[in-house]
């Protein structure tokens, strides 16, 4: 059975618990699609051509139809020509959103929890505080916590502690709502406060 590894304040081990059975047996591939649609829907979609309707000038015929022994041509703005359209090429009118529907959501989150116990990378906190402000203590407790990288989930990030751990490369704080399956699973260790923690497995 998975277990998620408690922390006190200090980042100090004090026991383990085992996670909910509802976390466990879940598809992987819910965590795929969620994947799949969340870095979907980052996409800026910016590239964009001119069709050779959308290029301007062209009006006037090059050159007469016959005559002058080449081939024939009815505007400049042709994509044979430079400074012609584009055939073919990329719109930024394509939508590229995907959407996943809540229930698959939530099963991509706790599969990606649970998938972090079964590693020993899911820790369950006390509290995330750092009331010095100061990074070098916040990179203390990363330093405790022995991950390449950690997603820190906090009820309420205060400035302090968000000033101390906002220069840490390997450290990434978020609050709940900002909690999802791609974060959970891009990172190599996932820290969670107690309240936030207890209100996923309520909810699961």
């Amino acid at each position: 059975m998975s277990k998620a590894i408690v922390l006190d304040k200090e980042f100090n081990k004090t026991e383990e618990v085992a996670i909910p059975e509802s976390f466990q047996g879940i598809n992987p591939h819910n965590l795929y699609l969620y994947a799949k649609a969340y870095s979907s829907n980052l996409r800026a979609n910016n590239a964009h051509t001119k069709s050779r309707g959308e290029v301007s000038g062209g009006g006037r015929k090059p050159w007469p139809q016959k005559g002058r022994g080449g081939a024939r041509a009815g505007s400049i703005r042709s994509p044979l020509f430079v400074g012609g359209g584009v055939a073919f090429g990329p719109k930024n009118t394509k939508n590229y959103t995907q959407k996943v529907n809540k229930k698959q959501k939530r099963k991509a989150l706790m599969f990606a929890l649970d998938e972090k116990a079964q590693n020993g990378a899911l820790f369950i906190v006390e509290s995330v505080e750092v009331a010095s402000g100061k990074t070098k203590d916040a990179a203390a407790l990363m330093n405790k916590l022995g991950a390449r990288d950690a997603l820190i989930v906090k009820e309420n990030i205060d400035e302090k502690t968000f000033l101390a751990f906002r220069n840490i490369p390997n450290a990434y704080l978020i609050e709940p709502n900002e909690l999802n399956a791609y974060l959970a699973a891009a990172f190599r260790a996932v820290v969670i406060e107690k309240p936030v923690w207890e209100k996923i497995v309520k909810e699961g």
